[in-house]
């Protein structure tokens, strides 16, 4: 099941890819699927066609692990109902 991820790159907007899996704490890139932009539209600074991108770790700032449709988050509530 592919997981979808936003990288936060250094100096550049966060991009969206799709992974295969979750990166190890061994990993030295990110390998990533159909890169978009937080919006889903494409991505300014790739060249058109580009389906894989490969981010080495030290461009990341920090990565974001984004729901898929599938999982359904409950929060509680913060008055009760009758």
């Amino acid at each position: 099941m592919a997981v979808t991820l936003l990288l936060h790159v250094s100096n550049s907007e966060p991009i969206k890819v799709d992974v295969d899996e979750m990166p190890k704490p061994t990993d030295i890139v990110i390998i990533g699927k159909n890169p978009r932009e937080r919006s889903d539209k494409e991505v300014s600074f790739l060249d058109e066609g580009v389906t894989t991108v490969i981010f080495p770790w030290w461009r990341i700032n920090y990565v974001q692990v984004l729901p898929s449709g599938d999982d359904e988050m409950e929060f509680p509530l913060p008055f009760r109902e009758d």
